[in-house]
Formats: C-alpha cells, structure tokens, sequence
C-alpha cells in the first residue's frame, strides 16, 4: 500500500473554513460535506481527519493523525507532546479576562473565574500570586455571570463583540492565539519526505501574501534610481520595449512597505505601474 499522510482538521469552527481554503490555495483537491468525518485528496497522499479543535493535539500526540492544525491555544492548554511547524497567521484571538460592565480592575482574590481552559488560566494565576478558583465550562462562558455560576470569564476574544452583547468589558490578555500546524515528536521517514512536500506547498501560500509583483516603465536613466528604491527579493527584472528610449520593470514587493515604496518609484521616474497578487511564492 502506497504510503500516505494523515492530517487532522478543524470540522467546523473559526478555524474550518481558513483551513480549507489554504488546503486548496496550495494545490490540494479533496470534497468535504457537513456529515464528512474523513476525506481524501485525490492530488496528494494525504487524508484528512476531521475533528473538534480542541481534540487535534491530543490525536496527533498519539500519531493517529502525523500533523494537525489546531489553536495554539489547544496545544498549550493540554501541553500535548507536538511539534509546532508553521504558524499560520490566520485564527488570531487572545484568552482574556472578561468582567460584567463596571467591574473591570476588580481585586480577583477569591473570585470564580469560568473557563474553558483552566489550566492556561491557573498558570497565568499562579504567576501573579492571585488566589482565585477557575470553573470549567465547555460552552456558553459569556453567561456564566449572569447565571451566578462565576463572577467574571476567562474566554477566547477576537473582536469582543460577544463579550459587548453579554454585558462584559474585555480585561487583562493571559495569551495570545494563532492557528498552527502541528506534527508528532517522531514521524516515518517515508511520511517525513510526504510532510516536507506539504509544507513547502504551504510556505508557498503563505509567503505570497506578504508580497506584491509590481511592474512598471521608465526611461533607461531613471533605472539605477528605480532599482534603490526596490526592497525586492533579488534584482528587479528589466525588458526593452518598443520605444527604445523605456523599458519594462518587474519586481516583488513586500505588502508591508508597499505604499512607501511605490511612492519612492514615482518619484524617480516610474510610471503605468501595475500591482498584480501573487498566488504561491517560493524562497
């Protein structure tokens, strides 16, 4: 039997649909339906298993499943024995601290505090030397003060509109979020060879958001100019053009000094400039 890799998903979830998408921006063909606990890519020697989040690291750990992506929130709240390979940058959110309106900065000696990471919570206790008593609740945490079931929340906060819909104001940030593929401490050479081609597949999609290809004219002498002013990869491309006093240049860009750059290349010389995405980028 031909050998093949297995990865764990998130079924449903914040996580679900980011995860899927990135599958298939690198290249990866596979059907997934609402009642699907396991699928087939049929590009790949890869299956996936999809399951509950917080169920990944715990399955990879025991090599049910050679890597996962889950939230570094669940690799660290069940200190599962995985590899963290690649973070991801999508999923972002921070466990915090959350109050019923007009409570925030309130002594939390004594307090109970509902969540459903006690441990990533105790920790964070114990470092700060505050006696408080965490209350696990696997669901609907935003009304545990409400019901009297605890005096303030320990939850998972992106944008912290739940926490305004429930009458609570986000307080102190205990650990901060992303989504991450994870693999076992030991995996199969032959399956090692399979994980590397993924990765690559991955860092490919990944790396190319951070990039734009931008191509532009100029007349010859602007290009030394031009080429100072390009924070590019490697030396831009340059192309003569019908009008032999222009040429064509092309370059990557990083998104992150984008405006300042374009900015500097009008302003010595470059002109029709065209920013196009990049799909995959390998370095």
């Amino acid at each position: 039997m031909a050998t093949r890799l297995t990865l764990a998903v998130p079924k449903k979830g914040r996580l679900s649909q980011d995860t899927f998408a990135l599958l298939k921006k690198a290249g990866l063909s596979f059907r997934i339906t609402d009642r699907s606990l396991k699928a087939e890519v049929r590009n790949f020697p890869l299956d996936l298993l999809l399951l509950r989040t917080a169920d990944i690291p715990g399955i990879v750990a025991e090599n049910i499943a050679e890597i996962g992506i889950t939230g570094q929130n669940d690799v660290a709240e069940y200190n599962y024995p995985v590899r963290t390979l690649v973070p991801l940058g999508f999923g972002r959110c921070s466990l915090c601290l959350a109050f019923p309106d007009g409570d925030i900065g309130a002594d939390l000696n004594g307090k109970r505090i509902a969540t459903s990471y006690p441990n990533l919570l105790s920790t964070y206790l114990n470092d700060i030397d505050i006696d408080a008593q965490p209350v696990k609740l696997a669901g609907s945490i935003e009304l545990a003060p409400k019901l009297g079931i605890a005096d303030l929340i320990c939850d998972l906060v992106s944008t912290g509109s739940t926490l305004r819909s429930n009458g609570l104001t986000k307080g102190e940030e205990i650990f901060k979020s992303e989504a991450v593929i994870v693999g076992a401490a030991d995996i199969d050479t032959s399956k090692q060879t399979l994980l590397d081609k993924l990765l690559l597949r991955v860092k490919a999609v990944l790396t190319a958001k951070k990039f734009r290809y931008v191509i532009m004219n100029a007349s010859r002498g602007d290009v030394p100019d031009i080429e100072r002013c390009i924070p590019g990869l490697k030396k831009p491309t340059i192309s003569s053009l019908a009008d032999t006093e222009l040429v064509s240049i092309a370059s990557v860009i990083e998104e992150d000094y984008f405006w300042a750059t374009i900015e500097k290349l009008k302003s010595a010389g470059a002109s029709g400039i065209v920013v196009l995405p990049i799909e995959k980028l390998v370095l």
